[in-house]
Order: C-alpha cells, then sequence, then structure tokens
C-alpha cells in the first residue's frame, strides 16, 4: 500500500516541479465534483500545500529503508526534493514571521474553509522529523531501534 501511495503521488502528472502538491490533485480538473456543501466549489486558486510535502517527504525516506534498490534511491531522491522546496524562501518562514512557524503555504481543509494557505504545527513537526531522518540516513543510521 505505501509503495503504490507513494508511486502515485512521485508520478502524478499534477504534481508540480518543485514536489509541493496542490491541495488536492484532482482540483479544478475536468470532471471534478467535490461535495456539494463543500468550499472547494467556490475556489479557483489552486493552493500548494506544504503540509501534504512535509509529511510525504518524511514517509518517503521511511520507505526508502523498507525497500530496496532503484525503488530506495527514488523515494529518497523525491523526499530530498521536497525538503530542498521546503526549504527554500518560497516555503521556510523567516524568522518573527508566520506566527513563528516554519513552513508556510499550507492548507488544513478547503473543503471547510479551514486553514487556507496558513501554518499547521503538523506541518512544521513532520518537517523537522524529514530533515532528521535525512541526517540520519545521511549518517548511516538506524532511522528506529532494531532496524
Amino acid at each position: 500500500m505505501a509503495v503504490g501511495l507513494s508511486n502515485y503521488f512521485i508520478n502524478n502528472k499534477r504534481l508540480p516541479e518543485d514536489y509541493v502538491p496542490y491541495w488536492d490533485f484532482n482540483a479544478n480538473e475536468a470532471g471534478y465534483t467535490p461535495g456539494v456543501k463543500s468550499h472547494a466549489n467556490k475556489m479557483s486558486t489552486l493552493f500548494r500545500d506544504a503540509s501534504a510535502a512535509s509529511i510525504t517527504a518524511s514517509a518517503l525516506l521511511e520507505l526508502s529503508t523498507y525497500v530496496s534498490g532503484n525503488l530506495s534511491k527514488q523515494y529518497k531522491a523525491a523526499a530530498v526534493k521536497i525538503l530542498r522546496s521546503l526549504s527554500s524562501d518560497a516555503y521556510m518562514a523567516k524568522p518573527g514571521t508566520n506566527g513563528n512557524f516554519i513552513i508556510k503555504h499550507c492548507v488544513g481543509s478547503l473543503p471547510h474553509q479551514s486553514e487556507i494557505d496558513a501554518p499547521l504545527v503538523y506541518a512544521d513537526y513532520y518537517y523537522m522529523e524529514a530533515l532528521l531522518r535525512y541526517q540520519q540516513l545521511q549518517r548511516g543510521e538506524a532511522l528506529f531501534a532494531g532496524n
């Protein structure tokens, strides 16, 4: 399941060049029909979701330790690409801005008109977790005790 979902993400034709996804891969696409009560019906902006990117980067780094060969390299490379994007001025807030959160441009729930283009605590958490996992992998350390 994890491999299938990761491949779907990495190979999605709507994944932007920087690997920071839109809040929904299918939003504003022909045939896209959100629920009747969904605020997504009223939105034309394709917001980026840096929180989804930070979660994905951390997960891809972990998954890269459970698979081997080219798949492992592909997942690690995708995670590094996401981390580079999140570490850029486009997504990393300057100190003292963004409510003192690290990552900007996140989406909690656009259909519910909640946390749109906002900082989210879990984006910062998974960004930091991904950075730690990357550092551990670079040092040749196991991500978890017993690995």
